[in-house]
């Protein structure tokens, strides 16, 4: 492919995934996560070819450019995009596939001093948010998400989205059904939880821990309830008083400091939560 319809490709990639894109030449003039990936090929080829100190002065002048730090010898493939650009930073060994994006201060890092493959393989139509930081020699599967700020340090799988330090993968609301969703939020107001907790749009671990300790409440109240039943059937006097209802006032720090202390508790005793 020539270097014109390289660029065009780029260009073109840039209109699909940045709204604000308004023209060709504010693309070329304005775009420093393009520069950036541009002065990266010429870098990169002359770090292939052994001309390790102009590549690396090349990549160095790149920095001071555009404020994003590629090492010549990272391996980038077809429409990546950088959007914003400052502060991101992907390390020597790094590979990234095909029509991938990464926004402002991620970093492709390293978690070892020895040589060798040491820094993240992301696969085609990845993206990763700000301020992430994607590290060791893991493999971030084609379609893979990570959310902003989340810290990766194991392999991420097909269409899956990370979020959280360390980050794990969450449950999107199109894989729960509707009457599940319902039902949580039911089960929330009856027991003194805001409904953000267990909302399907709030991909959060500790959301989702505690959506699925509802789901147990709620499948705990209803055997009770049934063997209510069955003994008043049978002449017994039982769950004859109303249960008395939760007033859940504001926290005291102390409480808060309980409940997190808490929540590591169940993730060190199950960690799949």
């Amino acid at each position: 492919m020539s270097v014109i319809s390289r660029l065009k490709e780029d260009i073109e990639s840039i209109y699909h995934r940045d709204p604000a894109a308004n023209s060709t030449l504010e693309i070329l003039l304005n775009y420093p996560g393009m520069h950036a990936i541009w002065l990266h090929r010429i870098s990169h080829k002359l770090w292939k070819r052994k001309w390790c100190v102009t590549a690396r002065c090349l990549s160095t002048f790149s920095r001071w450019l555009t404020g994003v730090e590629i090492h010549p010898g990272a391996t980038i493939g077809r429409r990546f995009f950088i959007d914003h650009g400052m502060a991101v930073v992907i390390g020597e060994t790094a590979e990234i596939g095909d029509d991938c994006t990464l926004y402002h201060s991620v970093t492709l890092g390293g978690t070892t001093w020895q040589a060798g493959k040491r820094h993240p393989t992301l696969g085609n139509n990845v993206v990763i948010g700000a301020g992430a930081k994607v590290l060791g020699p893991i493999t971030m599967h084609d379609g893979a998400r990570v959310g902003s700020n989340s810290v990766v340090v194991k392999d991420v799988q097909p269409d899956k989205t990370v979020v959280g330090i360390p980050g794990r993968v969450v449950t999107t609301a199109s894989s729960e059904s509707k009457e599940t969703n319902e039902r949580r939020t039911q089960m929330a107001k009856k027991y003194g939880f805001d409904a953000y907790a267990v909302s399907p749009d709030n991909p959060d671990p500790v959301a989702n821990a505690i959506g699925q300790m509802l789901d147990h409440m709620h499948l705990m109240d209803t055997k009770v309830q049934d063997v209510c039943k069955a003994v008043q059937g049978m002449g017994g006097e039982v769950c004859t008083e109303k249960l008395p209802e939760l007033n859940v006032g504001e926290f005291t720090e102390d409480e808060k400091a309980a409940a997190t202390r808490r929540i590591k508790e169940i993730d060190e005793f199950d960690p799949s939560i």
